[in-house]
């Protein structure tokens, strides 16, 4: 599914003393089948821009388009709900949602409402609980038994239980430990190839824009301020910095051993270890460093 703003404004509170522009014309397209980080700080819109993703809010100028589903101030699809099953949303600390007694209930929860029948439903459970790293045996169990990283993986599965075509991912991470972080963000990976789907990661983790993402969106106080492929958007340091955004620790590693040896190194968003071989071979044709 495609998603494509064209000069969308949010305006909360519009026409009282409390007046907040939230969103200030925003254009950008999304294609189909990619993943892309949206990045800034707290007040910067990024939540906000997501809530008109599934039709939460319409904007109050523009049209947002997802899918062929047209949103503007003075119109919404006929079938919203409809809209809203093809874009599911992982919240943060989305495991502050579950409520059902057991596992089961909790993700059968969604696709419930949306109507699809029960045999469709336990079809796909059992799909989706090896997806998001989960055993069968839990599903009588209550999910307020289970541990933290459990409880968010069956937030996760009731999301995906819906089969949508768009996943929004509103800071996935937030409130994990390192090793936690990884293996949820390996997860969304590995659903995002397996599936096809169109992934919308808002962060503000610049390491996992860099490491998943094939193109980022920049906001800053409500505006885009930057967008394209990761490569060249966190090469641009000055800039970033100018919005009080700090580079990839990589990228900023990079820079400082360009400036030791003397030489540009590409940037292609090597890993460490691409990353030491193009090191090793720079030093090793004698290329002049201090």
């Amino acid at each position: 599914m495609d998603i494509a703003f064209k000069n969308v404004s949010y305006i909360y509170q519009e026409n009282t003393p409390f007046e907040h522009r939230a969103i200030d014309s925003l254009s950008f397209h999304i294609p189909s089948g990619s993943f892309v980080a949206v990045i800034g700080h707290t007040g910067s819109g990024k939540s906000t821009l997501l809530q008109h993703l599934n039709g939460l809010i319409r904007p109050s100028k523009g049209m947002v388009n997802v899918g062929g589903f047209r949103l503007t101030k003075e119109e919404k699809p006929e079938d919203i709900m409809k809209l809203r099953s093809r874009v599911g949303i992982v919240f943060q600390y989305p495991e502050h949602q579950l409520f059902e007694e057991s596992v089961r209930k909790d993700i059968a929860f969604g696709p419930q409402n949306f109507g699809v029948d029960e045999s469709e439903i336990s079809q796909r459970i059992k799909q989706i609980l090896p997806a998001v790293g989960l055993q069968e045996e839990i599903l009588e169990r209550s999910p307020f038994d289970l541990s933290g990283g459990q409880m968010r993986r069956v937030a996760i599965a009731g999301v995906l239980a819906v089969k949508p075509e768009v996943l929004v991912l509103d800071e996935p991470t937030a409130g994990l430990d390192p090793r936690g972080q990884k293996e949820i963000m390996e997860m969304f990976h590995q659903l995002h190839k397996e599936q096809q789907l169109t992934t919308v990661l808002v962060t503000h983790s610049m390491e996992d824009a860099l490491q998943y993402a094939d193109h980022v969106i920049i906001l800053n106080k409500g505006r885009k301020f930057m967008e394209g492929k990761p490569e060249e958007v966190f090469t641009r340091k000055e800039e970033l910095q100018a919005v009080q955004l700090d580079v990839p620790e990589i990228v900023q590693f990079m820079g400082e051993l360009e400036s030791k040896l003397g030489v540009s190194i590409p940037f292609r968003r090597q890993s460490m270890k691409e990353l030491a071989a193009v090191i090793k071979d720079i030093l090793q044709k004698g290329e002049p460093y201090e």
